[in-house]
């Protein structure tokens, strides 16, 4: 599993307590230092089912700044994931990757349901 987050968040390091003291192997990968592609991003939105705005840190300062609340639904599916693979600091974290499942966000009772 490939577990990637932002190490300065709570809620990943909330996310990487459950996964070790659960015994669950992952790759740790930091969002920041190595972003996600473009490729991989469109893939693990497919794997993911959920629609992509739930792909994007609306907490963030980022967010924030650049207004996207308003200008999001009026862009294209590939310029959003475009965005998306420009700054890992948009993408919402923590992400949890295996090979048919993404996991976006950490809520401790939908991992329990994917992971265990």
């Amino acid at each position: 599993m490939l577990f990637i987050c932002y190490p300065k968040c709570g809620t990943c390091q909330k996310a990487r307590k459950w996964l070790d003291e659960n015994k669950i192997a992952y790759d740790s990968r930091d969002i920041k230092e190595q972003r996600p592609a473009l490729e991989e991003l469109r893939d693990w939105y497919k794997k993911s089912g959920l629609p992509l705005k739930k792909f994007f840190n609306t907490s963030g300062q980022l967010y924030k700044e650049m207004a996207l609340k308003d200008k999001l639904p009026a862009m294209s599916e590939e310029e959003q994931l475009k965005l998306l693979a420009g700054d890992g600091m948009l993408v919402k974290r923590p992400l949890a990757v295996t090979g048919s499942k993404v996991l976006v966000g950490f809520r401790q009772e939908e991992w329990e349901e994917l992971l265990k």
